[in-house]
């Protein structure tokens, strides 16, 4: 199988050069899923000064499985998530009192329905995160479309919630993805990297009526302490100073009034080293006033609803 960047690459130029491409050939794909007007609002609720929204992507053993990777040490890894990382990240926002959202593969949610219905009765959001962790990129639009409705109905017989918003797998679009995200009826993405604050997303030009709460791989932290002994992955930053860049983007959301989004894994930041910089996150926020702590649904019904969009 080529690697994901050679068939996107591939279907992209539709086997043309980019420099060969026609004006209306690199507008088309430029234009397909676009940043449409801000949605930042004018004030957020009850006074608060900024937006808090934490996430979660539980992915567990299902990034191992998407390529077929089914030995044990790898698989291990992820269960850490589930046995380890899980219970921690829950008790930490027990204590902080501070709503999550947990975007969850259906498989994980198949492996463990106890843990995805043990989200939304602590009152935590789940949303949806693929079937297996796929990579979409690599799908046919049915495939892709059959397998994103499966996870929506999953989720929602396990965890007892219709998911509102989706994450896709390793925040890839396809194609297709906009278009399939608008036919289930969804209210917000968190996958496009458009703007530090909520914006509507158009498709072709089009506006859509879809918020998208952008994400960021600065705000995310697999990128500093993902390991895999088999290729060059290896941590590169010692966890506290990674901290000291998640209070510098809070501390400028809170300046401007903004959203502060984080993205998180259980297997990942649920480490004891790592959990003592989620932990001291959340301090420093906490030492703030005037700070909105709410779920992803939340958030983009409120900048929605701000905003006029209706629907």
């Amino acid at each position: 199988m080529e690697p994901p960047g050679a068939q996107r690459y591939s279907n992209a130029s539709q086997e043309r050069l980019p420099w060969q491409w026609e004006e209306h050939e690199w507008r088309r794909h430029v234009e397909r899923a676009r940043a449409g007007r801000s949605l930042k609002p004018a004030g957020w609720p009850h006074g608060a000064r900024a937006a808090v929204a934490l996430s979660f992507d539980p992915d567990h053993e299902t990034i191992p499985l998407r390529d077929a990777e089914t030995r044990p040490g790898k698989l291990s890894q992820g269960e850490y998530g589930a046995r380890v990382g899980v219970p921690r990240i829950l008790a930490l926002l027990e204590r902080h009192s501070v709503p999550a959202t947990f975007f969850m593969p259906a498989v994980c949610a198949l492996l463990r329905p106890e843990e995805a219905r043990g989200y939304t009765d602590r009152g935590h959001e789940v949303g949806i995160h693929g079937w297996i962790h796929e990579r979409n990129m690599l799908l046919e639009a049915k495939d892709e479309r059959e397998l994103t409705f499966r996870c929506a109905d999953t989720l929602e017989r396990l965890s007892g919630q219709r998911p509102q918003g989706i994450r896709t797998p390793s925040w890839d679009f396809s194609d297709h993805t906009l278009e399939i995200i608008q036919e289930l009826g969804l209210l917000y993405d968190s996958s496009l990297m458009a703007d530090d604050d909520p914006y509507e997303v158009l498709a072709d030009g089009v506006r859509t009526g879809l918020v998208e709460l952008p994400p960021e791989w600065i705000r995310d932290d697999a990128v500093y302490f993902t390991m895999d002994r088999y290729t060059d992955v290896r941590p590169y930053a010692v966890p506290r100073q990674v901290a000291s860049i998640w209070r510098d983007e809070f501390d400028a959301a809170y300046v401007e009034g903004g959203l502060f989004q984080m993205t998180m894994h259980p297997h990942v930041i649920g480490h004891r080293s790592r959990m003592v910089v989620l932990e001291d996150l959340l301090e420093h926020i906490g030492r703030h006033e005037g700070v909105w702590y709410a779920t992803h649904a939340q958030v983009a019904a409120y900048v929605k609803e701000q905003a006029g969009l209706g629907g």
